[in-house]
């Protein structure tokens, strides 16, 4: 078997065992929470009866073990349960019914933002490298400190200030909007202006890491012997670090690059509740809110998923850039 298939197999398996380790943690520690799930759906003047009839309808009265293997079972087969939202109506909402939409928003704010930050990190990165402590290098590291020091809500709400709520000056209005409320019939240009906020937001908070790595890696290897040779053999400053530094520190940059968009799309939660963005993390907070458990543990376990996936190729990538990873010794 190949080196890298045999590699890809191991990693998938890890994936898997890891994934399901962490499908524990999150049923389990739902169990955790205080109170009751039944009253807090049905309110504190809920009878007995009726909190006993909901609990053997959504299958609270089981054992926790046994809730846990059916509900293992239902996720493998693409059912994530029913939401408790809907307890008492004569066509109660799939899980995967509410999620699709929201999962579908997320994934376009994550690509939206994706598509402005990395190729902008990575051309910083290359320009900090090969103007190394000039003015240049100098002042994008401290805006990309600067950024990177301040939470995702700081960000959203200054940019939400000077950008949506303040008119913009010479234009007598707002640039962009404050709420991001898009719909399944919202037309994709529209679309893209609702985002325009929490996309920006987005790429300031990941470009900063993207971008200091790809300066450090380059860094890095311009100090490798056969950099040396190829100025002496009279490579431009240029040639050296687009030709021969940039394909040998594709592997760091390219893990970094993984995170970041695994950043994407599991620490979106802070800036879709800011604007008021209707994906999968406003999602999330609403259903713990209102103690939908079925929703709240489909969605950390897609969390976990799109982490573990994104982990897994930036490990691949890693590996057929640098075979020298699959030979440790």
């Amino acid at each position: 078997m190949h080196p890298v298939l045999r590699t890809v197999i191991q990693r998938l398996g890890l994936g898997v065992v890891t994934l399901f380790f962490v499908s524990c943690i999150i049923f389990f520690s739902m169990q955790l929470l205080p109170g009751n799930f039944a009253y807090a759906i049905l309110g504190q003047s809920a009878t007995p009866e009726t909190v006993k009839a909901f609990e053997h309808e959504v299958g609270l009265d089981k054992p926790a073990l046994t809730r846990y293997v059916d509900w293992i079972k239902g996720v493998a087969h693409g059912d994530f349960g029913k939401s408790y939202a809907d307890y008492g109506s004569s066509n109660p909402r799939t899980v995967a019914t509410l999620i699709a939409p929201r999962l579908w928003n997320t994934l376009f704010l994550a690509v939206m933002a994706a598509l402005i930050a990395v190729p902008l990190a990575v051309s910083l990165g290359l320009l900090a490298a090969l103007y190394r402590n000039s003015f240049f290098d100098r002042a994008v590291n401290a805006l990309t400190l600067t950024t990177i020091s301040f939470p995702e809500f700081f960000v959203a709400y200054i940019l939400m200030m000077f950008l949506a709520v303040k008119a913009f000056p010479g234009l007598g209005h707002p640039l962009f909007h404050s709420l991001s409320n898009v719909s399944r019939d919202t037309p994709f240009l529209e679309r893209v202006y609702r985002c325009a906020l929490p996309a920006f937001t987005l790429t300031l908070v990941i470009v900063a890491h993207m971008m200091r790595m790809t300066r450090a890696a380059v860094l890095n290897l311009l100090a490798s012997p056969y950099i040396e040779m190829a100025q002496l053999k009279g490579a431009t400053r240029r040639d050296v670090i687009v030709h021969h530094a940039l394909p040998n520190a594709w592997a760091p940059i390219v893990n970094v690059i993984a995170f970041n968009l695994a950043y994407l799309i599991v620490g979106v939660v802070v800036v879709e509740v800011v604007f008021v963005y209707p994906g999968i993390g406003q999602l999330m907070v609403d259903s713990v809110t209102s103690r939908n458990i079925p929703v709240v543990q489909a969605c950390a376990l897609i969390f976990a998923a799109t982490y573990i996936l994104l982990n897994l190729f930036a490990d691949i990538i890693s590996i057929v850039t640098n075979p020298r990873l699959l030979h440790p010794r």
